[in-house]
């Protein structure tokens, strides 16, 4: 069964605690007087049938001695007069009736009292069975007798010992004036603190104030209205710094360099991918998103250094101490900057500047490398057909040219076909669209397609990292051929028996880090920022023994680049070729 709640307003709630304290106090009050002054006027009453009963005391002596005295003394007495023998329990003398009375009377709440007691007196307000009427009884002890005298509770006496109950109505005049202005005051102290409150909720929920109804004539609607503008004030001073923060972080990920920011105490705040693919290309050994060990790597302990040294931090006018270094490794060049701010937080940033140092000679080699990739195997198709047409040969070598010529046009198609989905994805990449993929099965399937190759070669290719709930969207056709292409690359020169590794080495919120690496013959570092260019072969005789066009690393780069990732190469520990690349998950 569902149980119900009520909220009940405080000051209600307020009013219900005191006003009901108070009610009770009132009517404990009322009854303590109600009964203090009904008892000191039974009180009074005793007193007075007890001096009566004293008097009797006096003249019992002489009465009971005389035996031709029937106790007629005391028939014309004011009160019924009642003489019980305290042994027996025996009425001696009842002067309300002419009739023997023969029930003892010991059991009698005040002749026992009476007895009893150290003052020999008692009373009590009883019904009297033997009188059929409600008495007021007095008893006293006097030596073996119990002198008892008692008057019937008519209304006469019932008005005698009545309450005055005027102090009650002044009581409850006050009380009622009382509950008036509680109510009064508990009705502003809690519309005071159910501002205090409503506002309270609004903060927790960091939700701005649509409303002022805090009042300045008390105090705590002061505070309330103090915090309130405070509150207000520090909110909106905290939606611009939000804004600015976000402002801060679109430009770090969107950033064509790599940073990071630091605590003081070398605790990352936050970093682009950038900056993990540069660190981990310039570094030997892997290193994941803690990035603690940048700070042990030689080549940037100049950097390192001047941002964690612990005297002379910050300059004179305040602002932040920038240091600069130039660091060549694996064929790139970078630059890194350490900025050391007003806190004693720091920032690391590292530019590839290679690219800009060799992009004038790209273009110029561009156009040589596709003419003289075009004229290879024109000139061969050429050279075949002119054989056949001008000579005459026999139809087994002519068969054999004709093949020679297929292959080469084939090759030729093969050429033109990368050349357009370069052009495409330089030019026109919003015609590759994106779909939800499982990345996990496409490596797989890509795996499989070559496994033929990679058995005639005596390879293996192993995977780590890749977990089967790796979901990219992406374009399939660009991701297949991402794999694929570094696959047949390694196929075609790390040499039989090696070893291929596909490493997911790393993942965060927005990117996959990919490790593609072989233990093979590797590549010279003079040729490693090359090897992504269009038609560049490290070895241009046996590139074309082996009929690559020249263009599928250049392949590689544009589908990473169009998967908003970036792709670097370098020589592995051990030996062989490894290359780094990051592909955004969305």
């Amino acid at each position: 069964m569902k149980k119900l709640y009520f909220d009940i307003p405080f000051h209600k709630s307020l009013f219900f605690s005191i006003g009901g304290l108070f009610t009770l106090f009132v009517a404990i009050t009322l009854s303590l007087q109600y009964y203090q002054e009904k008892s000191i006027r039974q009180e009074n009453l005793n007193t007075l049938l007890q001096e009566y009963n004293r008097h009797v005391a006096r003249i019992i002596p002489a009465t009971l001695t005389d035996e031709s005295n029937s106790y007629d003394t005391f028939d014309n007495h004011p009160y019924r007069l009642t003489i019980i023998d305290t042994h027996s329990g025996k009425v001696l003398l009842d002067n309300s009736t002419q009739d023997a009375i023969v029930a003892p009377h010991l059991d009698r709440p005040e002749i026992s009292q009476a007895i009893n007691n150290e003052q020999g007196e008692a009373y009590s307000i009883r019904y009297s069975q033997t009188m059929d009427k409600l008495y007021f009884y007095a008893a006293y002890r006097h030596n073996n007798y119990v002198i008892r005298s008692s008057i019937p509770y008519d209304n006469t006496l019932s008005n005698i010992l009545h309450v005055d109950p005027r102090f009650r109505y002044i009581l409850i005049i006050v009380a009622t004036v009382f509950i008036i202005a509680l109510l009064i005051f508990c009705y502003r102290l809690g519309k005071a603190i159910s501002d205090l409150d409503k506002f309270a909720r609004i903060a927790e929920q960091n939700r701005p104030l649509t409303y002022t109804e805090a009042t300045t004539n008390s105090t705590l609607g002061r505070i309330t209205l103090n915090l309130q503008n405070t509150y207000e004030a520090l909110r909106q001073a905290r939606e611009a710094l939000t804004i600015e923060e976000e402002k801060l972080l679109a430009h770090i990920y969107s950033s064509r360099e790599g940073i990071a920011i630091f605590t003081h105490n070398k605790q990352m705040i936050v970093s682009n991918n950038l900056f993990i693919q540069y660190i981990n290309h310039i570094t030997d050994n892997t290193i994941d998103n803690n990035l603690s060990d940048i700070f042990t790597e030689p080549l940037l302990q100049e950097i390192t250094l001047h941002v964690t040294r612990p005297y002379d931090r910050i300059s004179n006018d305040g602002s932040a101490i920038i240091k600069q270094i130039r660091i060549s490794k694996n064929g790139l060049i970078f630059v890194v900057r350490g900025i050391l701010f007003n806190d004693n937080s720091f920032e690391i940033s590292i530019f590839d500047n290679t690219e800009r140092e060799h992009e004038d000679l790209l273009k110029k080699q561009l156009t040589q490398n596709i003419a003289h990739e075009l004229k290879t195997p024109v000139s061969s198709i050429r050279g075949y057909l002119e054989t056949i047409l001008y000579n005459n040969i026999d139809p087994q070598r002519q068969q054999l040219f004709l093949e020679r010529s297929y292959n080469q046009a084939k090759r030729l198609s093969d050429l033109l076909n990368d050349i357009s989905m370069l052009n495409r994805l330089d030019e026109s990449s919003d015609l590759f669209d994106k779909d939800e993929l499982n990345l996990s099965s496409l490596i797989a399937h890509t795996i499989d397609e070559s496994s033929m190759a990679i058995e005639a070669k005596k390879m293996h290719i192993t995977t780590m990292g890749i977990s089967p709930d790796m979901c990219i969207k992406g374009n399939n056709s660009l991701l297949y051929s991402i794999f694929r292409n570094l696959i047949d690359n390694s196929i075609a020169y790390a040499g039989e028996g090696c070893t291929i590794t596909i490493n997911c080495y790393h993942n965060d919120d927005n990117y996959y880090y990919f490790s593609f690496a072989d233990n093979g013959i590797g590549v010279e570092e003079a040729h490693l920022h090359r090897l992504f260019e269009r038609f560049y072969r490290v070895d241009k005789g046996r590139s074309r023994k082996l009929g690559g066009t020249g263009l599928g690393l250049a392949i590689v780069k544009n589908a990473v680049l169009f998967h908003r990732g970036e792709i670097m190469a370098k020589n592995a520990q051990g030996g062989g070729l490894d290359i780094l690349f990051t592909l955004r998950k969305t």
